[in-house]
């Protein structure tokens, strides 16, 4: 019941079967027909902005040169991606007519063209039809009724169309000529690349403390923003971000710049038991699932229980940086992607929201935070927000120049007078910095707890900071951060001290 409570899927509501059929005219377009014209449909859909859609039609074709409307096409199809494939026939000719069917544009569109006009009688309810031509639609329509004009909108009347002007479509439509060699019908397989289409996974952790363990599951977030709908579709989703030459962002362009300071992954080199396709995982969805033109849609993917995991703490200080009152820790949730004692599975982008039970056991959200494509085998610590009970005060206890000859002891530069190069070698010492560092830890939980403090800023381009002095052994962490895993006892305090020397 949980996770009913805090997720619920998507219902997969399956659309009529099989084939939809276009009708065709020796010469010239066929007609659109009246509800979902397309056939057996397959959507592979990508993280970014992206998807793959394949139709194939059954359409009774004549011989000799034909054209087919083949409405109910992404309205944000990419034309010059489209392929068209029948047997015995060859393409001569493809257009996207886009202009779509509503009051604003068969107004436009029947500018200068006979319409009715009606009136209802407000005393006796009869209606009057006068013929009408329509002058113009510019923020608000004329017509002219016999010798005289009309303001629409102003005396109640209504406008009725003969028919659809030419060019106007009810749905977004592919028109192809093609050159049929036989008359039978054939299926005619289209293929094309359409924005609008996108998912990302939304995870859901429930975390027990007292065990150590936790439950995750996986949703696949899936997103039409086409405005067509594709019922009753075979779907596939691939993970990654595939290239295109428009460049659709991923999506997860949050996880780059100061946010990766929250959520820490360590990639790890397992393959998952998915499919791949290349270098990326695909996930099908079981069966035929219809996707709405406008619609957020969830499906279960992962569904792992009793995960080990840990609680913990981490503060990153920036170089320099010190503060008058105590800073909170980031409150931290790790556990492992692995085969053995993890999730099992390599994990989508997406947002992972942390459960746990509080004392009447009903489970409460604790923090989210956002991750990457992570490979099977990583170990993610997913920042839940500021810890209350931990905190550290940074303070620079003091910072002063050191000379020395031995970092660097001459610089040179060659320099063309005359034709003659001159090489000029000065002797100079280094200016250096050597900064003292405080942190003072507190925690008022009532068990110990384990810190981990990160100074950041230690490198700054010259890769030669030294740590001098500190109170508890550290850890490099690269180039530019110094860690140190802290024990700070129940209700109690502990001081660290680092020094550096540095060239800033």
């Amino acid at each position: 019941m949980f996770w009913k409570t805090v997720m619920m899927a998507g219902v997969l509501a399956n659309g009529a079967g099989g084939f939809a059929t276009v009708a065709q005219a020796q010469g010239g377009k066929a007609s659109d027909q009246i509800g979902n014209a397309q056939g057996d449909v397959s959507i592979t859909i990508y993280n970014n902005d992206l998807a793959l859609i394949q139709d194939v039609r059954e359409v009774p074709l004549s011989r000799g040169r034909v054209t087919v409307d083949l409405p109910d096409v992404s309205a944000r199809i990419r034309p010059e991606t489209v392929t068209i494939a029948a047997p015995d026939t060859s393409v001569i000719e493809q257009n996207f007519d886009y202009d779509l069917l509503s009051p604003q544009r068969l107004i436009d569109k029947s500018v200068g063209q006979a319409v009715s006009l009606v009136h209802t009688n407000p005393v006796t309810g009869a209606e009057v039809s006068e013929p009408a031509r329509i002058l113009a639609n510019n923020g608000g329509t004329l017509v002219q009724v016999g010798n005289r004009i009309e303001v629409l909108g102003q005396t109640g009347a209504r406008l009725v169309f003969p028919g659809l002007p030419e060019g106007l479509k009810a749905h977004p439509t592919l028109s192809v000529t093609l050159d049929s060699t036989s008359a039978k019908a054939r299926p005619i397989t289209l293929s094309y690349l359409s924005r609008g289409f996108g998912w990302k996974a939304d995870y859901v952790a429930l975390y027990d403390e007292a065990t150590s363990k936790v439950d995750v599951q996986g949703w696949i977030t899936l997103n039409n923003h086409t405005g067509t709908a594709f019922p009753h579709a075979r779907v596939l989703l691939v993970a990654g971000n595939v290239g295109d030459e428009q460049g659709g962002d991923p999506v997860m362009p949050m996880v780059r710049g100061q946010v990766l300071r929250a959520v820490k992954v360590q990639p790890g080199t397992q393959s998952a038991p998915r499919e791949q396709l290349g270098d990326y995982y695909v996930y099908p969805i079981d069966g035929r699932t219809s996707v709405a033109g406008v619609q957020q849609k969830q499906i279960g993917f992962l569904d792992a229980k009793g995960a080990a995991a840990t609680h913990g703490y981490v503060f990153h200080n920036a170089w320099l940086g010190a503060s008058d009152e105590p800073q909170s820790f980031t409150s931290q949730l790790r556990f492992s992607s692995a085969g053995s004692g993890g999730l099992g599975d390599a994990l989508p982008a997406g947002t992972v929201r942390v459960y746990m039970r509080d004392a009447r056991g009903q489970p409460q959200f604790i923090g989210e935070d956002t991750i990457g494509h992570t490979p099977m085998g990583s170990k993610l610590a997913l920042g839940l927000g500021a810890a209350f009970d931990v905190k550290v005060q940074p303070v620079v206890e003091g910072r002063e120049h050191l000379s020395t000859d031995e970092w660097e002891k001459s610089a040179s530069w060659r320099i063309t007078q005359g034709g003659a190069p001159k090489v000029t070698v000065v002797e100079r010492g280094v200016t250096l910095w050597r900064t003292r560092m405080s942190y003072h830890i507190t925690n008022a939980k009532a068990v110990p707890v384990e810190v981990d403090v990160a100074q950041d800023g230690l490198d700054n381009g010259w890769h030669d900071t030294r740590v001098s002095a500190e109170s508890i052994k550290g850890e490099q962490q690269g180039a530019d951060t110094r860690l140190w895993h802290v024990t700070v006892p129940a209700h109690g305090s502990v001081m660290l001290t680092a020094q550096f020397d540095t060239r800033y």
